[in-house]
């Protein structure tokens, strides 16, 4: 039997350990180029998304391989681990000048080792909510004025929503914030007082480079109907010009955080999940649509958002126009402002549709677990995504992964945010084809053609 063939450079690899199956181990240590495996029987594409996701080599393999994985080792080389874990297949490690590493795993040849193999969104710890501890949100009664109440809290106006009477003050510190909670609950000018909760930046998609990839959405702009454009709000980061035609679906993008700070040379999560919204779109509308995406950048520059800023875009969105507004973002803070926000808009016959969240709990991931949003869990091959959330408030499954094009090249973005964005825009397609811009009905729509309850 021929011994398989290492080609060209293996590189130090990330620290991480690894459940790559039930009950086996993976574990790579980055500095000392050392692998330790303990894998009793498992499968070949299993570990190599393993290998993927550590290594962030571009891993392909040859269509139909079947190969058991059973090795049990400690401290070899990457290049001898390799040959332990694969046996006898074949594999090479190619180099690249502008990009990660290329590993084709093989039995006959290289060239054909043409399915890539994308690596799995790292399972994320439940980390309980992210209030924010010198923070409030203070709604006011109609007529009272925010700037005297401040003053007299020693508070600083940060945010304000005006057509809400809704206002974020800052403290000093934590306990000043606890005092003006104590004095505001009692003021008769005030009507609610809500923590602050931060909500993480989404992750950016990552760059993907293999053959027989989807081409990029292709919609014609038509004219819009009697009843006018359906208008999509995006409350997300920033969205940077889409280019294949796409640019003329968006309107002019609206930001309650600042001027965001975008690498040119990436696409945004904004960006990925408008370009996620428009090829689901297309495949409903045959590629004519006359709808229109209105981009509400609530990161701006900084890593995290808060619920007062989601609940500002929400607003904007809505006094924009919006018909169906996509969250793909979220937090485990319950915040009853950013809920209240939502049932106003709700009560409206705006559909909201939420992204379920990254980690593999049952516990609410907000505001896709709210009852007025549609939430959405993400699907691999149709059934329920290792890293996706499983509570019972989810009514919608959707595919996790997307592929994106910017800066002509194609990108991968996984997990419950693109779920929830192909949701979205199949939603926008049923209220388009059927003429109708009833949200309950498209809420219908959604989960009698895509409805998932986690068992």
């Amino acid at each position: 039997m021929k011994r398989p063939t290492l080609q060209l450079i293996l590189l130090a690899l990330v620290f991480v350990t690894l459940p790559a199956f039930a009950g086996d181990v993976l574990n790579w240590r980055t500095g000392q180029n050392r692998v330790s495996a303990d894998i009793k029987s498992g499968r070949l594409y299993d570990l190599l998304e393993q290998v993927a996701t550590v290594s962030h080599w571009h891993v392909y393999v040859e269509p139909g391989l079947n190969h058991t994985v059973s090795a049990k080792f400690s401290d070899l080389s990457p290049g001898e681990a390799l040959h332990r874990l694969l046996g006898d297949l074949n594999f090479a490690l190619v180099p690249s000048s502008n990009s990660a590493p290329r590993l084709f795993v093989f039995r006959t040849a290289a060239e054909n080792a043409t399915k890539r193999v994308l690596p799995t969104l790292p399972v994320a710890a439940s980390t309980g909510p992210k209030r924010i501890p010198n923070e409030l949100i203070v709604r006011l009664k109609p007529g009272a004025k925010i700037e005297d109440l401040a003053r007299l809290l020693g508070a600083k106006v940060t945010g304000r929503i005006d057509s809400l009477n809704a206002y974020r003050l800052q403290f000093d510190n934590e306990s000043a914030a606890d005092a003006a909670r104590a004095q505001l609950s009692s003021n008769p000018d005030v009507s609610s007082v809500d923590n602050n909760y931060s909500i993480d930046r989404p992750p950016v998609p990552s760059e993907l480079s293999m053959n027989g990839l989807p081409p990029p959405p292709s919609l014609q702009l038509k004219p819009p109907p009697d009843s006018g454009r359906i208008i999509v709000g995006l409350v997300d980061t920033a969205v940077q010009p889409l280019g294949n035609n796409l640019d003329q679906f968006l309107m002019k993008q609206v930001s309650v955080a600042g001027d965001a700070n975008l690498d040119p040379s990436s696409p945004s999560h904004g960006t990925s999940m408008a370009e996620t919204i428009l090829r689901s779109v297309s495949m409903v509308t045959k590629g004519n649509s006359s709808f229109e995406i209105l981009p509400v950048d609530v990161y701006g520059p900084n890593p995290s958002t808060s619920t007062f800023d989601v609940a500002n875009g929400i607003a904007q969105a809505v006094n924009g126009g919006a018909k169906i507004i996509n969250l793909s973002l979220g937090s485990d803070g319950d915040s009853p402002f950013l809920h209240n926000i939502i049932q106003q808009a709700s009560g409206m016959g705006v559909l909201f549709v939420g992204a379920a969240g990254n980690t593999p709990v049952t516990t609410p991931f907000y505001p896709a677990a709210y009852p007025e949003v549609t939430a959405v869990t993400a699907l691999d091959q149709g059934q329920l995504a290792p890293y996706a959330n499983r509570g019972s408030f989810i009514s919608v499954g959707a595919p996790g992964t997307s592929v994106v094009y910017y800066g002509n090249q194609a990108w991968y973005v996984m997990g419950t945010s693109p779920a929830a964005a192909w949701a979205t825009g199949m939603a926008e397609g049923f209220m388009e084809r059927s003429g109708s811009s009833s949200a309950s009905s498209a809420r219908t729509f959604l989960t009698s053609n895509f409805g998932y309850k986690p068992k």
